[in-house]
């Protein structure tokens, strides 16, 4: 990945800020797009932050831009945004549904247009979006969620064979429950019981960030230059496990 430049949405924390790290440590050079850069590492010679909001496609095209014109280039990207918000669906507020998709489905395309029109000038690229094992398997008040990343996955697959002429590569990365503040969050309201949620898993623990960062960096890398439309799933034996 040395010199490489890649441009994460949502790079300030979580998962994403994990991804930047990685990239950060495999000599690449980092574009940190997202709405709170209070978290982000300071900018240098290597990194860049840029306030977006991937709803807004003059905003993702302004960070492609802006990566161009610091680093002259664009080698890949990540799509790491995303909220999470369990509700009952007979009374979900539209409003709440609405939010979910653009920020899930409609961010993530908006995002990765923005980018895959520079690489495909450059004639070369890779996109990772980041799914969730719930673009498989329906969890309850979750149906905003689900759809939006069943959504992506298929996405995925689309874009990869659209723009494989234009020598882009389009892949996944779907976790199970990883362990982040978001996560936490949702264990300490009483949305997720992660007891439950460990016994349910195989391997018998949560994700952690750094394995959801070391199967970006492998889909990001030429190591993986005939992987394209497809969804890895970091998650424990999760869809594979059906016995109860």
């Amino acid at each position: 990945m040395r010199d490489q430049v890649i441009v994460v949405s949502g790079g300030a924390g979580g998962i994403g800020a994990e991804v930047c790290q990685r990239l950060l440590s495999e000599a690449a050079r980092i574009v940190i797009a997202d709405l709170n850069l209070q978290n982000a590492p300071s900018e240098s010679d290597r990194i860049l932050n840029i306030t977006c909001d991937i709803t807004n496609p003059a905003q993702c095209d302004a960070v492609v831009q802006s990566a161009v014109k610091k680093f002259g280039r664009l080698d890949g990207m990540v799509n790491c945004a995303g909220v999470s918000k369990p509700h009952d669906s007979l009374t979900l507020p539209p409003a709440d549904w609405f939010r979910m998709i653009d920020i899930q489905l409609n961010g993530a395309f908006y995002f990765a247009q923005a980018c895959a029109r520079q690489m495909a000038e450059q004639g070369s690229g890779a996109i990772v979006f980041i799914t969730s094992t719930n673009a498989e398997a329906a969890f309850p008040r979750r149906a905003a969620y689900c759809c939006a990343k069943a959504g992506v996955a298929m996405l995925t697959k689309v874009l990869a064979i659209e723009w494989a002429e234009k020598g882009i590569r389009v892949n996944a990365v779907g976790p199970a429950y990883v362990a982040t503040e978001m996560t936490q969050r949702n264990i300490a309201a009483g949305n997720v019981n992660e007891a439950q949620i460990k016994a349910r898993i195989p391997l018998g623990r949560l994700a952690q960030p750094a394995d959801v960062a070391d199967a970006v960096t492998f889909l990001l890398s030429d190591k993986a230059s005939f992987i394209t439309g497809h969804s890895l799933y970091v998650d424990g034996g999760w869809l594979a496990y059906g016995y109860f």
